[in-house]
């Protein structure tokens, strides 16, 4: 068994479970963590957890095809997600590595660490532990279909593999990262065919979800609409 942590300076309360998917730089983390603090709920970031155990697959030399290694890697690794009022810090083994599982490098390798069905499987087991109790935003692309296929509320994140090739190339200028919009976009392509391809947890729209393509839609119109959807779900469970 796969040994894994989390650890918050808040606590949830007891709520729906949001189950938030959709490809490569569809606005997910941004628009999860504004819906978590909107609703008073904990955010809980799949898809870097995924990336932190690429950085530790990358850091360690290890063949992301050699399923034996990422085995062994699972068995002793820890993972932290901890809520600060800067925002949510990643370590992986102790070390922060917030900034360092979201360059280019560690983008391209993690579907293919996410594909390795051991690592998918120590991550199942803690995304599923920490959402139990409800009163949780998760975001990622096999929540609503894998994780949590009886959350409340599912919806499924989209925009043009051009719109989010364009996002991802502007985010990394303003963190100081060389890039080339064309290899971007190129990426983020790429990107798509590895989740969707792979054989374990495939990237996949639950039946119902909620589709939003943010396409033309601001940040703020995204997050009014799925606060609203959220609002009314509660009310109807009497949460």
């Amino acid at each position: 068994m796969a040994i894994a942590a989390v650890t918050t300076t808040k606590s949830s309360r007891r709520g729906l479970v949001v189950a938030i998917d959709g490809p490569a730089g569809a606005g997910k983390s941004t628009l999860s963590t504004r819906l978590a603090q909107a609703l008073g709920y904990l955010y809980i970031d799949t898809g870097a957890m995924y990336r932190a155990v690429a950085y530790l697959v990358a850091e360690k030399g290890l063949d992301p095809r050699d399923e034996t290694a990422l085995e062994a890697l699972c068995r002793d690794i820890r993972i932290d997600l901890m809520e600060t009022g800067g925002g949510l810090k990643i370590l992986a083994m102790g070390e922060d590595v917030t900034r360092q599982i979201r360059t280019p490098e560690i983008s391209l390798l993690t579907p293919q660490v996410a594909a390795s069905t051991a690592v998918r499987h120590a991550m199942l087991h803690l995304q599923r532990k920490l959402g139990e109790s409800g009163g949780v935003v998760l975001e990622g692309r096999d929540i609503g279909t894998v994780v949590f296929p009886d959350a409340e509320v599912k919806f499924f994140l989209s925009a043009t593999a051009d719109e989010r090739g364009r996002r991802r190339y502007e985010e990394l200028l303003e963190k100081g990262y060389a890039a080339d919009l064309k290899e971007t976009i190129a990426a983020v392509k790429e990107r798509d065919r590895a989740d969707m391809e792979r054989a374990t947890s495939p990237l996949k729209q639950a039946d119902d979800a909620i589709v939003v393509d943010s396409t033309r839609m601001t940040i703020d119109e995204v997050l009014e609409l799925m606060q609203r959807q959220v609002k009314e779900r509660e009310k109807r469970i009497d949460i």
